[in-house]
């Protein structure tokens, strides 16, 4: 891989988070550091919008907001410092070593990203401009940033370049991956007993169910006060005002109003004569869209345009919108140069109107009113906590609704469904002062220790169709067991097969990740755990199977998956080796690099979220 792809992708990557925030204001007036290391400073901007990029990161993935108290809880604040800190590092080591990027790079890499382009590809100023006002840094600033993601690739590349995947590691892991067996399998089931197993009567079933009793024996728990609120229990007391839908419904109207779009690839040529060659090679079957992309030493996905519109297109959307039915058809003039264009499907108009979509709005803006209206309350449940009241309190006096539970851990039903309120049960202690927590709906609860629940065996006839089961199951498997063991026996060959009527299944050529259709994944992993000639039983919820180990293979390097196998395992130790060759070296720097860390100013900017 060259340095110029490794730099592009790290610095995209990077870039990707840096364009997703706000601007960061309130450190600007005068030069604020969170921390020193060596010649460079990392200031309170520069902390501030990478901890807003990590906070909205988490939230784009986990799909709910994080406050700063939740994400100094996960780390995440010590975390952005450490990256920030090891970058400053590597942005000392590249100053003394002299590796910089020229402004040629520096402007290749621009050009590049996306959120700066035009609907012609061309770069906008003013999206440019834009982008970097709401990330909260100017055009000097950014490009700077650039030029030292850059660098620190470059100097990354130069330590791992040396990374190479060992034959003595590759070999081993290859052969276990990709060795194959060869094995027999006969299954016994329910139906190959002589005889059914029958019911119990009372005094066996007694006595299997005392003998299994811890089985049947419901494990220690909590009694515990709650009182908790969702969105659904105030949501009827909500009304939404019509301007409010049809407000959204307007800044909502490329979303339910969408023109006829096609999906489109354009490939661009230099000059309209080359365009027109391309277009007539295809048409007398001398060549094809794709082995035209691959002439011009791209991939199909460089030339995807996505569904576009007639706007979009511009002076190309005649010929592209003339087109019924998915096809070729060019050459047309583009802001980038005469280009053919593939159209691959038609996607209709979508008209939905108010009325059609009033529902769909009104419920949504139910939904985050509700939210609101509970975040309101917040402040109100945690002053009456703090002033002595208890949760079954909470329920007499506000709209929180109270009760008590008997948890245990696996309970899923209730309020239990909710896994906060699982992972807070599951940590509540005797002498625990109640809070207010977070469910994942935006609702609110509160948890109080009541007192100890010892394990309780769960009386007899509350589970008794469930023992019944058990004890059934229990007299199939004795009984196919000591048929699976004459089998067993008169496959090694000690002894006489009992007449049955199974017809034994062969898998050849069986690897580790393999499956045996309609067989337990286990019989697999105990495939790979014989030796050659070996007879196995192994035993599944009601079944019984019998394995026969005939063969074992080295893998054939001939094949073309295991060589694919052989290229993949080489990548991810190549990898692996190369992260710690720079997380060592990153290492060293830091020990002999001078790191000052400013608590009181990481403190003043994580107030400010």
């Amino acid at each position: 891989m060259s340095a110029k792809n490794i730099a592009a992708g790290f610095l995209m990557a990077l870039l990707a988070l840096s364009l997703l925030g706000f601007g960061v204001e309130g450190f600007g007036s005068r030069s604020q550091n969170v921390a020193s290391v060596g010649d460079r400073n990392i200031s309170a901007n520069t902390y501030a919008r990478a901890m807003q990029n990590e906070l909205r990161a988490f939230q784009s993935q986990m799909g709910q907001a994080l406050t700063m108290e939740q994400a100094r809880l996960f780390g995440l604040d010590q975390m952005v410092l450490e990256q920030l800190v090891n970058n400053a590092v590597l942005d000392n080591e590249a100053a003394r070593l002299g590796v910089s990027a020229g402004d040629t790079t520096v402007q290749r890499e621009i050009l590049q990203i996306g959120a700066f382009q035009g609907l012609d590809g061309s770069i906008d100023r003013e999206a440019y401009r834009f982008a970097l006002q709401n990330a909260g840094m100017n055009e000097s600033e950014f490009e700077t940033t650039i030029r030292e993601d850059v660098a620190r690739s470059i100097l990354q590349l130069s330590v791992i370049s040396g990374a190479s995947a060992p034959d003595s590691l590759v070999q081993p892991l290859l052969d276990y991956q990709a060795q194959t067996r060869d094995v027999t399998v006969l299954s016994l089931s329910v139906e190959n007993l002589a005889e059914p197993v029958g019911r119990p009567d009372q005094a066996t079933l007694q006595a299997f169910y005392e003998a299994n009793l811890d089985r049947y024996t419901l494990p220690e728990g909590k009694r515990i006060s709650y009182a908790w609120i969702t969105p659904e229990m105030v949501i009827d007391t909500i009304e939404v005002d019509e301007a409010i839908l049809r407000e959204a419904y307007e800044a909502r109207l490329s979303e339910f109003s969408q023109p006829e779009r096609r999906l489109v690839e354009r490939l661009v040529f230099s000059d309209m004569e080359s365009a027109e060659d391309a277009l007539a090679r295809i048409n007398a079957g001398d060549a094809t869209f794709e082995s035209l992309v691959a002439e011009r030493g791209l991939e199909l996905e460089d030339t995807d345009m996505g569904d576009v519109t007639r706007a979009q297109l511009g002076a190309a959307a005649d010929v592209v919108f003339a087109l019924e039915a998915p096809g070729i058809v060019g050459p047309a003039e583009t802001t980038l140069g005469p280009a053919i264009f593939r159209m691959n499907a038609i996607l209709s108009a979508q008209e939905v109107t108010f009325e059609q979509a009033r529902d769909q709005l009104r419920d949504e803006q139910l939904a985050d009113l509700a939210r609101r209206v509970l975040s309101d309350d917040y402040d109100l449940y945690e002053d009456l906590l703090a002033g002595g009241a208890t949760v079954a309190q909470l329920g007499q006096e506000t709209e929180m609704q109270s009760g008590q539970m008997d948890w245990r851990p696996g309970m899923t039903d209730g309020i239990a469904a909710y896994e906060s309120v699982r992972d807070a049960a599951e940590a509540l202690q005797e002498g625990d002062f109640p809070e207010i927590s977070f469910m994942q709906d935006g609702g609110m609860f509160a948890l109080e220790y009541l007192e100890a629940l010892p394990a309780t065996p769960r009386p007899l006839p509350e589970i008794e169709t469930q023992v019944i089961a058990d004890w059934q199951n229990e007299r199939i498997l004795e009984g196919l067991r000591a048929q699976a063991e004459e089998l067993a026996m008169a496959l090694r060959g000690n002894g006489d097969a009992p007449e049955l009527n199974i017809a034994p299944v062969r898998f050849d050529g069986l690897r580790r990740t393999d499956i045996m259709p309609d067989l337990p994944r286990d019989l697999v992993a105990a495939t790979f755990e014989m030796d050659t000639g070996e007879v196995r039983i192994v035993e599944s919820a009601n079944r019984v199977h019998i394995l026969e180990l005939h063969a074992v293979e080295s893998p054939d390097l001939m094949l073309d998956d295991v060589a694919d196998l052989r290229s993949a395992l080489e990548m991810q130790i190549e990898q692996s080796i190369a992260q710690d060759l720079f997380g060592y070296f990153s290492n060293s720097l830091r020990q002999t690099t001078p790191i000052r860390i400013d608590q009181p100013m990481i403190d003043a900017v994580q107030a400010n979220f």
